[in-house]
């Protein structure tokens, strides 16, 4: 029986501000990428998650991002390979700090947003982040985005790599995430994500907007936590998984 694992970005509120429904997002997956305070998320924020992650039953990992509050992290930034890697690493000790108050444990680490697309095409950078997660503890797992340079970048690292697609995203013919700027980059509607879902799961594979299937292992599955259908849509996900027979676990207890 095929066992897949359910992840959201969640934490990602800033302070008074919230963002997404955490707490109903936490009764549906079985893993959450926890904003680390830079690209959101502060210490209060953090604590709560990783308090209701545990209570929840769901697994924990750092979702570190760019230091872009204004941008949320979604804006490019010229920090070289060598700056990113000490980002990396403040946050992920943030994370693991945040999780030890709260009596959770981080698991993996999984790249936020503009830092993540960049690791997907740069192997430089993807190499930093890697090193990072080394250098921090070895022993956590690197989540990635599928068929990207993160992938060969943790292997070499020598990280345990589990590879992740997209409910609510589309693809490019490379298999790279269609950007938030152009058509067909975001599945709004819940059904049709979790249908695509279940076809991806099925095929052992990612498939394109324009129709083509490429071949990848996956492991985890991911639904935003900050837009208005992420509840719908993982909840749908999950639903249409279940129904199909196929077990929701985190990768990484």
């Amino acid at each position: 029986m095929t066992s897949v694992d359910l992840n959201s970005d969640l934490g990602e509120g800033y302070g008074a501000y919230a963002c997404g429904d955490d707490a109903a997002i936490l009764g549906i997956v079985t893993s959450a990428n926890v904003a680390c305070g830079l690209h959101a998320g502060d210490p209060e924020i953090m604590a709560r998650t990783f308090a209701l992650a545990k209570a929840r039953g769901v697994a924990v990992g750092a979702h570190p991002g760019f230091p872009d509050l204004w941008g949320f992290g979604r804006r490019r930034m010229p920090f070289s390979p060598d700056e990113i890697e000490r980002l990396v690493a403040y946050q992920i000790g943030a994370a693991q700090a945040l999780a030890a108050y709260a009596g959770h444990r981080i698991t993996y680490v999984k790249a936020h947003g503009a830092l993540a697309n960049v690791a997907a095409e740069e192997r430089p950078v993807a190499d930093a982040i890697a090193r990072a997660v080394r250098a921090v503890d070895r022993d956590l797992a690197l989540l990635a985005i599928a068929l990207t340079a993160q992938v060969p970048a943790g292997e070499a690292c020598g990280l345990e790599v589990h590879q992740e697609i997209f409910a609510d995203r589309g693809y490019t013919p490379t298999g790279l995430l269609i950007p938030r700027s152009q058509p067909g980059a975001m599945i709004t509607d819940a059904g049709e994500a979790a249908d695509r879902v279940l076809r991806m799961v099925e095929a052992g594979a990612i498939l394109t907007a324009d129709g083509r299937t490429l071949p990848t292992p996956i492991r985890s599955i991911c639904v935003h936590g900050d837009s208005a259908h992420a509840v719908a849509t993982a909840r749908a996900v999950r639903t249409r998984l279940e129904g199909a027979g196929v077990t929701l676990a985190p990768f990484r207890p």
